[in-house]
């Protein structure tokens, strides 16, 4: 560390702040180098007692206002991280939105509460409209920390939610093949999550209004179904009866994505692992 080159004792009778004047009116503020430091010594910044290294004498860093539109920010997607792609990329659902997201999902509950975990992450809140609450009970008190952010209610006992911008809300419907009509209204910054275990007489008119489908493995039979309606090609049709347990298809009318569901230690601990069925 360098030596100071100030007096080490204040003078009592100034304002506690400075050192004493040296050597009459025309002194050397005390933390400033003196003239043989500032060329003596090696090339290079000298340390500044009490201020570190001096920093490069050179103009501030402007742009010009021509450049400002090469600027920019790469931001990815937002939403609920459900997985990997592919090609080993994280691939985000954009689940909750200012206008109201019919999903549907083809698969188990251990899928659907997998969802609504990672949902309740990104600060939203869960409302189950299920026909089976204790198998949605300890997922619900496990989520949030303690916090209420997952309530459960028995079928058509559900109330309106009230989601908003600050605190959006995701309904999941777990009715089995023929759930009834959802009581509640359709609202910005609401989606509704319904879980079929596997297509019904109903389905196909669910799947059609549908903005995004979540499949696991189907029947060779129910894949004939979904890759008409959703128009999906026919070699991505013939692999939906050979997905593994942890493996979904996520389609919408714009495309289709095959993911890998890895599910967190937390995860795995309180809802077991990957299943098709419950």
């Amino acid at each position: 560390m360098a030596t100071p080159t100030y007096q080490p004792r204040v003078n009592v009778s100034s304002d506690g702040w400075r050192n004493p004047p040296v050597g009459g009116a025309s002194h050397r503020m005390s933390h400033q180098p003196r003239p043989d430091e500032e060329e003596s010594g090696p090339t290079g910044p000298k340390p500044r007692p009490g201020f570190g290294l001096r920093g490069p004498r050179r103009s501030p860093h402007v742009l010009t206002a021509e450049s400002l539109s090469s600027l920019t920010l790469p931001v990815g997607d937002d939403g609920v991280i459900i997985g990997i792609d592919p090609q080993n990329q994280p691939a985000v659902l954009s689940v909750l939105r200012p206008a109201p997201v019919e999903i549907v999902l083809v698969g188990s509950m251990w899928m659907a509460q997998v969802l609504a975990l990672r949902t309740v992450a990104t600060g939203a809140r869960v409302a189950v409209e299920t026909a089976r609450p204790p198998a949605w009970g300890q997922m619900a008190q496990s989520a949030g920390g303690g916090q209420q952010c997952v309530s459960v209610h028995e079928v058509r006992q559900i109330a309106p939610q009230g989601p908003s911008v600050s605190s959006p809300v995701l309904v999941v419907r777990d009715m089995g093949a023929r759930p009834p009509r959802n009581q509640l209204a359709p609202s910005p910054w609401q989606s509704v999550l319904t879980v079929l275990p596997f297509l019904g007489p109903r389905s196909p008119q669910m799947l059609s209004r549908a903005d995004l489908i979540g499949l696991q493995r189907l029947s060779p039979e129910e894949a004939e179904v979904v890759t008409r309606i959703m128009r999906l090609p026919e070699q991505v049709g013939a692999v939906l009866p050979t997905l593994s347990d942890n493996a979904m298809l996520w389609c919408s009318r714009d495309g289709h994505q095959f993911v890998m569901t890895q599910p967190t230690e937390a995860e795995t601990n309180l809802l077991g692992g990957p299943r098709r069925m419950d």
